[in-house]
């Protein structure tokens, strides 16, 4: 077999138009991902009742089975669920109007909210609970200590692990095309039908996702330094 470096250039320009979606799933999952694992992880520091051994069971679901087996169980069982009640209540949305990459917005920030709840508790448990309670004893309530002295320390510290579930999160996005998503993976096998030169096209995805993969790594980088500086009293 011989290698040709030409396709591979001309595969990674056809798979740019792919970027923005695999940008999008990314974005989505992390975003709703670390909301869902924030509120996991206060349940389960600050023992709600009942919340936190609910939280506790999802956490241990979704990190005890396959990113894929979330999206597939979401792909089959959302629409038996919207189309019965859709069935029940007389609406009129059906499940075939629910875009394929919703399935995959849907299944990948359930599957990010267990492992960022893991990140964030281990930021939380870095801050000296002793900050917390000298925050009560001038005044402070607790939701106002959390925002103001130990989310930013907390988020500080869980950074590095932070960027590495993005980054997770990136290559996981992969599994979209499973629902038949165009993502960047996707893209590549698509321009490699024509002539079969899959290990080109991707190479030209792997080369595509490195990329992505060290902007993310200096874009932590940077707010990591920034951060940093800010909660030891330097210019923000």
């Amino acid at each position: 077999m011989k290698l040709d470096l030409s396709f591979i250039w001309t595969a990674f320009v056809s798979l740019l138009p792919a970027v923005p979606t695999t940008l999008k799933i990314t974005a989505v999952s992390v975003l709703c991902g670390f909301a869902i694992g924030t509120s996991i992880a206060l349940c389960r520091m600050y023992r709600v009742p009942v919340l936190h051994r609910i939280a506790a069971a999802y956490v241990t679901v979704i990190r005890g089975t396959p990113m894929l087996t979330h999206l597939m169980i979401i792909y089959v069982g959302l629409p038996l669920i919207v189309d019965g009640l859709a069935e029940h209540f007389g609406w009129s949305f059906r499940s075939v109007q629910i875009p394929m990459i919703g399935f995959a917005y849907l299944s990948f920030s359930i599957t990010a909210g267990a492992y960022f709840s893991e990140v964030v508790r281990s930021g939380l448990l870095s801050v000296n609970k002793g900050q917390l309670e000298a925050a009560h004893a001038v005044g402070m309530t607790t939701p106002q200590a959390l925002r103001r002295i130990v989310f930013p320390q907390a988020f500080a510290a869980a950074l590095p692990n932070l960027s590495n579930s993005i980054i997770g999160m990136l290559h996981g996005s992969t599994l979209a095309f499973t629902v038949s998503v165009v993502d960047i993976n996707a893209q590549a096998e698509i321009v490699a039908t024509g002539n079969w030169k899959f290990f080109e096209a991707y190479l030209a995805a792997a080369l595509l996702f490195w990329g992505l993969t060290i902007a993310i790594e200096r874009l932590s980088a940077l707010l990591e330094k920034r951060v940093t500086r800010y909660n030891r009293g330097g210019v923000a």
